[in-house]
């Protein structure tokens, strides 16, 4: 059955379900098969999304923990915490063009609540858009960027690959501020020191930027530009440095 979302989550699951009336009746055997994280979280969504027909985005966000951008729930927290780092370090950019909107400052605390345990992956996956909307409350590029850093911070509790997503879109808020492509190299070397040897071997599990269609780091808007650059330099950085 094809997938679809607003991810381009069009993968097809292989000897998976049927059609959406399987949802719940072959969920759990689906996870124990293809990907081994058949954990409390499958188990949560089936009891929220049920075995009804036509509900094609939660079986999407269901299907996202079959993808190799996902990432175990554990690492899935490991590297939130990291991602919330990243989009931290320039919260104030947006925060200084927009200081009544606290869509981005909650979505990085959140992604925090989620790394420490407090949140629940369905509790992060139903507010994971709001950070991205107060893009348009900044009034400048480097602004919009840190909004979106946040936003894609909060997006690690849905898949992991997001936290990637939130260092490129920090390097890039950066860059747009100082105006210094040296600036964006500091950043990058930050983002590595700063990661623990768990975050670093979640994130090396991923796979390459713009080869896998089923997450965040197929091909769109990730994979391209100074955004897409950003992320091969950390993947290339994670697959030479020993954890």
């Amino acid at each position: 059955m094809a997938i679809a979302s607003g991810h381009g989550c069009s993968q097809r699951v292989e000897g998976g379900l049927q059609s959406s009336r399987a949802i719940g009746v072959g969920l759990r055997d689906l996870f124990e098969k293809q990907s081994g994280q058949c954990d409390a979280g499958a188990e949560r969504a089936v009891r929220v999304y049920g075995s009804s027909a036509g509900r094609d985005r939660q079986l999407c966000e269901i299907a996202g923990m079959l993808s190799p951008q996902s990432l175990s729930e554990d690492d899935r927290r490991q590297v939130a915490a990291w991602a919330a780092d990243c989009a931290e370090r320039v919260l104030a950019l947006f925060e200084s063009e927009a200081p009544g909107d606290d869509r981005p400052r909650d979505a990085i605390a959140r992604t925090r609540g989620f790394a420490a345990g407090r949140l629940t992956a369905a509790d992060q996956i139903r507010r994971r858009f709001i950070a991205g909307r107060a893009a348009k409350s900044a009034a400048s590029p480097a602004g919009a960027a840190a909004a979106r850093a946040a936003a894609q911070a909060a997006g690690v509790a849905h898949m992991g690959a997001h936290a990637l997503g939130a260092a490129a879109y920090a390097a890039r808020a950066v860059r747009l501020s100082a105006g210094d492509p040296n600036a964006v190299n500091e950043e990058l070397e930050w983002q590595i020191a700063s990661m623990s040897s768990d975050v670093a071997a979640a994130l090396r599990s991923l796979p390459p930027i713009g080869s896998d269609s089923a997450g965040p780091l197929g091909p769109g808007m990730l994979s391209s530009g100074e955004l897409g650059e950003h992320i091969r330099q950390l993947q290339t950085r994670l697959h030479n440095t020993t954890a």
